[in-house]
């Protein structure tokens, strides 16, 4: 993935072209976005009367009711827009009338930034690799379901086609919705490389073009709110829960991460001399992921259902291994070389917080850069065909197996404290605790069907 040099606009320059677009478009209401620590998308919409205001950051909200924010009495905080993320909306594209959204970072009434931000956490991870001398680029794939809804709009479980991988139509009818979501994302300056059916019926992927890390994390956030808004407008409902189907492949948010070298502008993945055309910072990068994955997988699979995609035989990693050419590991390398050069992670899911999920996979690939991590050797043979004997041989490492396993090492680790910082560190584990003792404490229907006419 190579990152170009380009002309940036002046803070002015890009006011004085968001106005005029509100201008020509006749925007009424701006949408200020951020997202809570679940990654759920938040907004205060203010009139377009109030530009002035909102660029200069002066809308203030209550964090107070926000997951993961702040206490009752320290409430007051503030979002300052990223004028880069400025898009007319458009299906809200009337005759005379339109809106618009930004999407914020928050801070606190000091003009600080506030810890508890996602947006803030990774972009202090990304000041950490300019630190180093590198930028971070990321590209993630991210797949969904579409279900068929009731009477009331609700969603039920039944897929809304029968196709397979690939396929087209008629099996596949999802292609007008997709084709829909391509138009909607182009319209807010989304470039998209590919889009097709996924293997399991109803599932779905639309892959758009990489960008620095915190772009990227935008994007697919921008990405899930566009998808769920134009199945909604086909009555359908689409899902970026990992497992909604027993039987069935999940749905994964593949993560392609590399570094780009700031001084010798070039990708500092890539090394032509090396046999697998891989630099020792890219074997650097892998082993900090190799050495880290237990610790933050918390965040990149962090729901109870995360961990029933991760189990053997329905294509998702998890076995702790690497390679160039296995898509069994849980690390694979794409044979792109040269400046497409980079390192795929295959177990995040679409509901991981994009912000904090590429966060921890950049530090923890820092980690490994700064202290010279020497990578395993990488596994070539189709591990998801292996014996357990063989696995255990090898010396293959599992994910854990639940969420109360990945809360256990997300705490115990160092990666989360490094990344997230105290507030959020502490934010982050009473949350999924709780979300985990509800489960454990509810008596679910599988319980029900197998024990209470047995017993």
């Amino acid at each position: 993935m190579k990152m170009t040099t380009v002309s940036v606009p002046t803070r002015e320059s890009l006011i004085e072209e968001i106005k005029e677009t509100i201008k020509t478009k006749n925007v009424e209401l701006l949408h200020l976005q951020f997202v809570d620590i679940e990654g759920i998308l938040k907004h205060v919409t203010v009139t377009a009367e109030q530009i002035d205001s909102v660029v200069d950051g002066k809308i203030m909200f209550d964090g107070s009711s926000i997951t993961g924010f702040t206490p009752i009495n320290q409430s007051d905080l503030y979002l300052q827009p990223d004028l880069t993320t400025f898009a007319v909306l458009p299906w809200t594209e009337e005759e005379g009338y339109s809106e618009g959204r930004f999407l914020c970072s928050v801070k606190k009434p000091d003009g600080s930034d506030f810890e508890g931000d996602p947006r803030n956490i990774l972009k202090k991870t990304v000041e950490r690799a300019k630190e180093k001398g590198y930028s971070i680029s990321v590209g993630p794939e991210l797949e969904f379901f579409l279900f068929e809804t009731d009477e009331y709009g609700l969603p039920t479980k039944q897929t809304q086609d029968i196709g397979g991988y690939f396929e087209p139509s008629p099996k596949d009818n999802g292609e007008k919705v997709r084709l829909e979501i391509y138009r909607t994302l182009k319209a807010m300056g989304f470039t998209i490389e590919a889009s097709h059916h996924e293997v399991a019926e109803g599932q779905h992927e639309i892959n758009f073009k990489y960008a620095d890390a915190l772009g990227s994390a935008d994007a697919a956030t921008t990405y899930k709110w566009v998808v769920k808004t134009v199945a909604k407008q086909f009555g359908l409902h689409a899902t970026f829960m990992p497992k909604p189907l027993g039987g069935a492949n999940g749905s994964g948010m593949h993560t392609n991460i590399s570094l780009f070298d700031d001084e010798k502008q070039e990708n500092a993945f890539y090394d032509e001399s090396d046999k697998l055309g891989l630099s020792k910072t890219a074997y650097q990068f892998i082993a900090g992921l190799i050495e880290n994955v237990k610790d933050f997988v918390a965040v990149t699979n962090p729901l109870v259902n995360s961990y029933k995609r991760l189990v053997p035989g329905y294509e998702a990693p998890c076995y702790i291994a690497w390679s160039a050419s296995n898509r069994s590991a849980l690390i694979r390398i794409p044979a792109t070389r040269g400046a497409g050069t980079r390192v795929e992670i295959r177990c995040p899911d679409p509901a991981a917080n994009p912000y904090l999920a590429f966060a921890v996979v950049a530090s923890a690939g820092l980690d490994g850069v700064e202290q010279e991590l020497t990578a395993p050797a990488s596994v070539d043979a189709d591990i998801f065909h292996m014996s357990a004997e063989e696995i255990a041989e090898r010396g293959i490492e599992n994910l854990p197996t639940s969420l109360e396993e990945a809360i256990n090492r997300f705490e115990e680790g160092e990666i989360g404290k490094k990344t997230f910082g105290e507030h959020a560190f502490g934010e982050y584990v009473a949350l999924k605790r709780g979300e985990w003792d509800e489960f454990r404490t509810t008596v679910h229907d599988w319980e029900v069907a197998a024990y209470q006419g047995k017993f």
